[in-house]
């Protein structure tokens, strides 16, 4: 019969009813889920929780000794000995390197004699003068008996009883001893005078051979203190010359005291006002990743460094303004000998710590102004204090977060902009002071959602990406 519906046209439109079914159901789900969602803001959460806060400044540069000294060259000449390669340790008092010295050492030599042929003429003229004083004691003896004949010769004379001839006689000899011993007594006197001039020769022949050691010593370079070799410009034959530091030809080497090291990095002078000395660091070096070194701040510079061209603002003759960083000197506690100079660091500086601190993400913390958080609806209806629209004299920007409460128990997520007053920041946390309480849920992103939050705003937990915390009934 051509009026009957064949078995294939019966099974298509059974596949058509099912489809149709299935679409209007799936509607019907999508329908009751966008209205159920419908006034809905999905958010991000965080807990309010105590913890420690330490807040850190960063800086890079690089490792340097506190101590360390360019042995320039003290002589002109070639270098005849270089005792030490680059990376040795030496101790104080090391002999080092060696110049040339024939016109030094041959100053010395001839020094030397001139002062042993002065002590000579000391000498003898130590001994004129013990002569002479022998001269004027037997001069004083001889004298004595002449006074003694003349005196008797005197006494006899005036009794009458010895001629004026025999008379005249003692007396000429008493007066010639007289005379004898003067002139023995101004012998004496030359003699004291010539050896004063000849101990003068000595002290000023000493002099001049301390000049010409010094000129000889010159010609050697020794260590000032116990350190390592960081640098040997100069090979042995090569000529030196003495200049001005760091001129090519008259730096030896430096010498670096590893005793004592530090990292002298640069920080931003954003950050700077917050460091002070004896600030606690942590030090870390690229050549030796994983290692740690404690230190501690022992220097702040007080000039500002260009960060383009490294040159401290008072000495730029430029009037652009650019990026600037300060100098801080961080001293290691515990140095390592791997260390070397030049090595790069960074420098984690530790300005403030706050143990036990109630705390929430940086990122939770928001601003706003009273007018922004009130809702667009509730600004017209103005039906409560707290949702009334702002007076516009006193709109000023508030700091706070947004803290997520189930309303009534029911259920229903509601966020409210609290205002907060903060302390000390980390690197993830920031310190709250007040507004709130250990285990409060905040919310904490998306940021364009944050951004635009609006008080009293129903909102639903996104955890499309795994974050959130569910919040406290």
């Amino acid at each position: 019969m051509h009026g009957s519906a064949t078995p294939t046209s019966m099974k298509a439109k059974r596949i058509v009813i099912i489809a149709l079914i299935v679409i209007v159901a799936a509607g019907v789900v999508t329908f009751s889920v966008l209205r159920a969602q419908s006034g809905y803001v999905k958010v991000v959460t965080g807990k309010v929780q105590r913890g420690t806060i330490v807040a850190t400044v960063s800086g890079t540069g690089e490792i340097k000794p506190k101590t360390y000294v360019n042995v320039g060259a003290t002589a002109f000449g070639r270098i005849t000995n270089l005792y030490v390669h680059e990376g040795d340790r030496v101790k104080r008092g090391q002999l080092l390197a060696t110049i040339e010295n024939v016109q030094a050492k041959a100053g010395v030599d001839a020094q030397q004699a001139t002062i042993s042929s002065a002590k000579t003429d000391v000498s003898s003229y130590l001994a004129a003068e013990n002569t002479a004083e022998a001269v004027i004691e037997h001069a004083k003896a001889d004298l004595e008996q002449k006074r003694l004949d003349y005196d008797r010769a005197q006494q006899l004379f005036n009794a009458q009883l010895l001629s004026k001839q025999d008379y005249d006689s003692k007396k000429a000899a008493y007066d010639t001893d007289v005379a004898t011993l003067a002139q023995d007594q101004a012998a004496l006197a030359q003699a004291k005078a010539q050896t004063a001039s000849a101990q003068g020769k000595v002290q000023e022949a000493n002099a001049n051979l301390r000049t010409t050691f010094d000129t000889l010593n010159k010609t050697t370079s020794v260590a000032p203190f116990d350190g390592i070799v960081t640098n040997l410009p100069v090979r042995q034959g090569e000529t030196v010359v003495v200049g001005i530091q760091n001129a090519e030809g008259s730096t030896l080497m430096t010498l670096a005291d590893m005793s004592v090291i530090t990292a002298e990095v640069k920080v931003d002078e954003t950050d700077i006002v917050d460091l002070k000395l004896g600030q606690t660091a942590d030090v870390t070096v690229d050549a030796l990743p994983g290692k740690i070194f404690k230190g501690h701040v022992t220097q702040i510079g007080d000039q500002a460094i260009l960060r383009s061209t490294g040159i401290a603002t008072s000495q730029s003759t430029t009037g652009t303004e650019e990026a600037k960083d300060f100098k801080v000197v961080v001293t290691l506690d515990d140095p390592s000998g791997e260390l070397r100079p030049g090595l790069s660091a960074t420098a984690k500086i530790t300005t403030a710590e706050q143990p036990n601190a109630v705390s929430l993400p940086i990122q939770a913390l928001t601003m706003r102004k009273p007018s922004d958080l009130v809702k667009k609806d509730d600004k017209a209806k103005a039906v409560t204090t707290a949702n009334a629209a702002p007076n516009p004299a006193n709109d000023a920007p508030t700091q706070g977060v947004f803290v997520v409460h189930d309303e009534k128990h029911n259920g229903k997520l509601r966020v409210t902009f609290v205002p907060v007053k903060t302390g000390v920041t980390g690197a993830t946390d920031i310190e709250v002071t007040s507004g709130l309480k250990d285990g409060d849920t905040i919310v904490t992103g998306p940021y364009k959602i944050l951004r635009t939050l609006e008080n009293n705003s129903l909102v639903k937990l996104d955890t499309t990406g795994g974050a959130g915390d569910t919040p406290a009934s």
